[in-house]
């Protein structure tokens, strides 16, 4: 069945009876009758639960109790009837809104059951159950309000805070605090005591604090499979916190012994299905999304999920093979690497993508000291849509690309709006994610590998220098770093907009100083240390022989030192780059040349949106100055800049001025950002050839070629005289007479064709 027909059937589906998981209840005014059946459930006796619910539909004189019975055996459309009528019945009770809000919580319609629980909490200011469904939304979105709902939960209504308690649990065990993670669920584990609710929960997050200490057998594993032998979420709970640590390897083996015991727990199957596309496992992944889909018609998540596979029927798979080291050559062996590709695109990308995934290979092998053992598989989306279903779960906001150990999935350059995103410093920064995740057996920080791959792209990467945006720069200058021992804690639950690439940008910094005070050698002790299980602070007193307290000290120093300057004039500047822009609307070409000039002093390494030195050649260009306009746009270059046009303009002053190397490397860097503009790949090929660098422009012609442009019979001559160039006469006297099957009388086709047969 293609899964590109479902969305139409969801809404059919809602109206049905849908499957529902296990769900444990800890609310201290949950009626009795429910608490009755629930008991049953607990302890897995499924049937007698279902028949112990089935018979409160049928019987109870209490709609509320009615719904939430309805909503236990999964029959949504009568839960949903039944809440209806008891609203209009019990109009000032707070528990029958807070329930329907769950209702509609676990049917993936999060913004009514977010108005619902702020209904009940119009009625009741303090009531504890509403505010653990706002906070169990906000968990689902890691957005740091789930920690504040707990905590007020904790704070207002101490006696009925257990499901607050481990909120807090799950908040602290993914940002890695494990130790606050276990002290939440002695407390939770207490009032499961004290109030006689199940612990069934508690026992699969206890497992999980053992798995993140690495305890991978827990004792409280077995004791909740004692309680419930069919309880499933015993494995599915610690098998999330292996996926938020991005050790899919080891939640897979989770998950799979998860729907072994517990065959219809929907949102595992989907889990394990997701994963096992993490793992580039297509046809084991499919079954089990088809399983939870049946289960679980409401996601729409699962359904994009299962179109994403579909669309896999687009795209162009291309196998390159490994290339081992001959002993004492020197060389780095390569695993060999797999390109998925869209068709529309393949033709063009696959050069450029294979030549820089090798280069990454050779340059992080010998950077890191660490060899791949399994082939990379790299995943480039022209849709954008379809790149966020395969990150969809994941922490991060405005993710270009993912790496999931040797797979990576990334917006390809067509999946961008922006027109300067720069696709080979995302795939580069992502290759640095391989090697840190396999280096450490996926045991590296999330900190540490962030920052890897963006110290990677500054030092050794397609664009040259430093690049930190303004808004984290005047977060430094707010002082809002955090210290390294809890800078996960940034990028996975965020406490203000800017905070997941402020983090980026610190743990850059902070991988950039450690290279220069310690010495590159010290990066891979940190994940020969990381490898071995240790956390942060311990890796950087063992790796580096200082504590993470002195550590944060001199980092502070080192930020201070290389960017004080620019933290100082960042005001003047911002106000200097307003007069810029305004001069520049006037068209006031002397004047703009001279603030751009002052702009840049101010802060030189700014090549981003806006940038001062676009502003001045421009303006160099409107008053006849092109020898200056080149020179500020090499500068532009030179530290990084990279808008397309503006290196395209570059490359083409630079060839009309017999600079033909200069222009050469411009143009490179123009496919770094923007390979699919045909007269990018034409000017290239040309200038290549003019060069004597005939091997170099059949690649440009060629990819020019898949681009099938408006003049198919000049690029098919071009091919041809290439191909003669170097000697491949077969194929020149193919694309020539290709070039005059659709060009009778194209006379230089002609002429070629006769020196070619004679």
């Amino acid at each position: 069945m293609k899964w590109s027909a479902c969305l139409g059937a969801i809404a059919a589906l809602a109206a049905a009876t849908a499957a529902q998981a296990l769900t444990i209840e800890y609310a201290l005014d949950r009626p009795e009758a429910l608490v009755a059946c629930d008991r049953q459930a607990y302890r897995g006796a499924r049937a007698e639960a279902m028949a112990c619910y089935r018979a409160l539909i049928a019987q109870s004189s209490d709609t509320r109790i009615k719904a939430d019975a309805a909503r236990a055996v999964g029959d949504v459309r009568a839960a949903n009837a039944f809440f209806q009528t008891a609203i209009g019945e019990y109009p000032e009770d707070p528990l029958l809104r807070a329930r329907w809000g769950e209702l509609f919580f676990e049917t993936h319609q999060n913004n009514e059951a977010v108005k619902l629980f702020q209904e009940a909490l119009e009625l009741d200011p303090k009531y504890a159950p509403a505010k653990i469904g706002l906070a169990k939304i906000a968990a689902g979105r890691f957005e740091d309000k789930t920690v504040e709902w707990a905590k007020q939960v904790i704070d207002e209504t101490p006696d009925q805070a257990l499901e607050a308690h481990l909120i807090l649990a799950r908040a602290a065990l993914e940002d890695g605090s494990i130790e606050a993670a276990d002290d939440a669920l002695d407390e939770a584990l207490e009032l499961a005591e004290e109030h006689e609710r199940s612990p069934l929960e508690i026992y699969a997050l206890k497992a999980s604090v053992d798995l993140l200490r690495g305890t991978t057998e827990s004792q409280w594993t077995e004791r909740a499979l004692e309680l419930n032998p069919g309880y499933g979420n015993a494995y599915a709970i610690p098998a999330h916190f292996y996926v938020i640590t991005r050790r899919y390897r080891e939640a897979v083996d989770l998950l799979r012994k998860a729907v072994e015991i517990e065959p219809d727990l929907y949102a595992a199957h989907a889990e394990l299905g997701i994963n096992l596309l993490r793992e580039n496992k297509l046809d084991e992944a499919r079954p089990h999304l088809e399983i939870a889909y049946r289960g679980d018609p409401f996601s729409a998540p699962l359904v994009n999920t299962l179109r994403l596979i579909d669309s896999f029927d687009n795209f162009v798979l291309s196998e390159h093979p490994a290339k081992p080291a001959e002993p004492g050559s020197g060389a780095v062996p390569n695993p060999g690497v797999i390109l998925r590709l869209h068709k529309d695109e393949a033709a063009v990308l696959e050069p450029y993508v294979l030549d820089l995934v090798n280069d990454t290979i050779e340059t992080y092998s010998r950077r890191y000291g660490f060899t791949l053992e399994q082939p990379v598989i790299v995943e480039l989306y022209p849709d954008h849509d379809d790149f966020a279903v395969r990150i969809a779960g994941l922490p991060g906001i405005g993710l270009l690309g993912v790496t999931f150990g040797y797979v990576v999935a990334m917006d390809s350059p067509t999946g961008r709006a922006d027109a300067s995103f720069h696709w080979g410093t995302t795939l580069w920064h992502e290759m640095a994610h391989v090697f840190t995740l396999e280096a450490t057996n996926h045991l590296v920080p999330r900190w540490f590998s962030e920052g890897v791959s963006v110290y990677e792209e500054w030092s050794t990467g397609p664009l040259p220098g430093r690049h930190i945006p303004v808004a984290v720069l005047a977060a430094i200058k707010e002082g809002k770093f955090l210290p390294v021992a809890e800078l996960d804690r940034g990028f996975i639950r965020p406490t203000y907009e800017a905070q997941v690439i402020v983090s980026y940008m610190q743990a850059g910094l902070i991988c950039e100083y450690i290279a220069g005070r310690f010495g590159q050698e010290a990066l891979e002790r940190m994940l020969v240390e990381f490898r071995e299980g240790k956390d942060t602070a311990e890796a950087i007193q063992t790796a580096l022989g200082i504590s993470p307290a002195q550590f944060d000290e001199s980092f502070a120093g080192y930020v201070e030192m290389e960017l004080g300057s620019v933290l100082a004039q960042l005001e003047p500047w911002q106000q200097k780059q307003a007069e810029l822009h305004e001069t520049v609307e006037k068209k006031d070409w002397r004047s703009a040349v001279a603030q751009a000039a002052e702009a840049i002093e101010l802060f030189p390494d700014y090549v981003d949106e806006g940038s001062p030195y676009i502003a001045k050649a421009r303006a160099h260009r409107e008053l006849g100055e092109t020898a200056q306009a080149t020179s500020t746009l090499l500068e532009y270059r030179a530290r990084g800049g990279h808008d397309p046009d503006a290196l395209i303009a570059l490359a083409r002053s630079l060839r009309d001025a017999d600079r033909t190397d200069e222009a050469l490397d411009v143009f490179e860097d123009v496919l770094m950002v923007a390979p699919l503009r045909a007269e990018v790949h034409r000017e290239y090929g040309d200038l290549l050839v003019a060069a004597d660098r005939p091997r170099e422009a059949l690649v440009e012609y060629r990819a020019l070629l898949a681009m099938n442009p408006q003049d198919l019979a000049e690029t098919h001559y071009r091919l041809a005289k290439t191909y003669v160039a170097v000697d491949d006469r077969a194929k020149g006297r193919e694309h020539l007479l290709y070039a005059l099957e659709i060009a009778p009388h194209y006379r230089e086709a002609q002429q070629l064709l006769l020196e070619v047969v004679r």
